[in-house]
């Protein structure tokens, strides 16, 4: 892969975004790494992933305007599905889209020099998934960091719940390992069986989640064979014989 970087460590996936020279901004190859990397862990027996980047700038810049991304592909539970434990381990500046790649982990470390910061009312443009965030940490803190653009520092992400630790500079994605060795020792079921009652029974889903969900199974209709079968039928003039893929 070009723009991401992918390793195990023991049962435990690492992703890394990987353009540290371009604050690893998300391009469209990126974001399309990103979800063939997590489709690929979704599959395999490894059994916990860690999401990061490489480079201590920045875990990423957000979407890069350059050459824009379809940035959900990228984001968990949405460009990809998976029912075991993903961790985000973030270094340096976490802003716009990938604020939304950390918020949607289920479990989230940074560095003490970590800063998160969602500017997208200053730039008059939105992709919309960041209004799942007051489901997430309390309403009011939510909306200070989406409409007064706030820069959330690592020890005030840690007080509302936007990460879960903070550990000196350099040693997120050390930590975020530690804890995937741990869970990896725990039962598959259990901790999958939770995180998707969480998903589908505790946590809202925005529109614009909700439209790139509904939007991906539409694709996948008009991909499949059995549409392609469809149409030669039709232009045949015979019945067709759908096979359910």
């Amino acid at each position: 892969m070009e723009h991401v970087k992918v390793w195990d460590e023991g049962p435990v996936r690492i992703v890394a975004l990987n353009r540290p020279d371009k604050g690893n901004a998300i391009s469209r190859l990126m974001a399309e790494e990103v979800q063939a990397a997590m489709q690929d862990f979704a599959a395999s027996d490894q059994r916990v992933a860690v999401l990061t980047a490489m480079g201590s700038k920045a875990f990423s810049f957000g979407a890069d305007v350059s050459e824009p991304p379809e940035l959900w592909r990228a984001v968990p539970n949405v460009g990809w599905q998976t029912d075991k434990p993903l961790i985000a381990a973030v270094e340096g500046w976490c802003i716009g889209g990938a604020l939304v790649l950390a918020m949607m982990a289920d479990l989230a470390v940074c560095g003490a020099r970590a800063r998160f910061y969602y500017p997208e009312a200053k730039l008059g443009l939105t992709g919309g998934m960041i209004a799942a965030l007051p489901s997430r940490i309390p309403h009011k803190i939510a909306m200070e960091l989406m409409l007064l653009c706030r820069t959330f520092e690592a020890e005030r992400a840690a007080q509302v719940g936007l990460v879960n630790e903070v550990v000196p500079e350099g040693q997120a994605l050390a930590k975020a390992i530690e804890w995937g060795r741990e869970m990896a020792g725990f039962a598959p079921m259990v901790l999958g069986g939770i995180k998707r009652m969480v998903l589908d029974d505790i946590l809202p889903r925005g529109p614009s989640e909700q439209w790139a969900l509904q939007g991906q199974r539409l694709n996948a209709i008009r991909d499949s064979e059995d549409f392609r079968e469809g149409v030669a039928a039709f232009r045949d003039k015979r019945p067709p014989a759908f096979q359910g893929r």
